[in-house]
Order: structure tokens, then sequence, then C-alpha cells
């Protein structure tokens, strides 16, 4: 089984920085593909960036160049850098993974997930 803490999320004012962590427990190879997903009240769940083993990062084109997604494999840690936040990108947090090699940002190919953290983003 995996299981997937995350850390950090909080309240920030529009412009402002924050960051996410995310760390990974169980077998390595079902944490091959791991991501950040985002879900707002009323909305569906939508990647926001994704990263593989070998290195290839993927990113939603309503956050590239503000965030930006890492991940210490030896760790089995993942982390997102959020910057220039705007309200828009309110929402619960989600960490996920799966043993996937190849490079995706759909919530249906991922099927561990963490509890989710709370970001939000007041004008």
């Amino acid at each position: 089984q995996v299981q997937l803490v995350e850390f950090g999320g909080g309240a920030v004012q529009t412009g402002g920085s924050l960051s996410l962590s995310c760390v990974g427990y169980g077998e390595p190879y079902n944490l091959n593909l791991m991501a950040w997903f985002r879900q707002a009240p009323g909305k569906e769940r939508e990647g926001v960036a994704s990263t593989d083993l070998n290195g290839y990062i993927s990113y939603a084109d309503n956050v590239k160049g503000r965030f930006t997604i890492s991940r210490d494999s030896a760790k089995s840690a993942l982390t997102l850098q959020m910057t220039s936040l705007k309200p828009e990108d309110t929402a619960t947090y989600y960490c996920a993974a799966d043993p996937k090699w190849s490079l995706r940002l759909r919530a249906a190919d991922f099927a561990y997930w963490g509890q989710g953290t709370q970001v939000t983003v007041s004008s």
C-alpha cells in the first residue's frame, strides 16, 4: 500500500507565495509518477503539475511560470513551490502517485492520493 502525506498550504494574499510538500510511504515502484492536483468547491479535480523518475515535468497551462514542481526520489518527496498566487488558485491541493512510467496529468491515471491540504488566496 501507499500512503501520501501532504504538508504546507494555508492562506495568503494575491501575489504571495506558498510551498506544499508531500512524502510518499510504500513500495518505491508505486511512486514512479507523482503529481499535484487541486479541486475548488463545485469544480472537478484538475491537474497542476506532474513529474516522473526520468525528470520529465508537465504543468497545467494556468500555472506555468508561477508554480514549480520538484522531487527528491531518494526520499519519495514531492514539492510544489507556488508564486504569484491568484484567488483562482484557491482550492484543496492533493498529492498523487502511480506506478506508471509515462508522464501524464489526468486524475483518472493516478491510483494513490493524499488527504489534501487547503490553499486560500484572498484578493
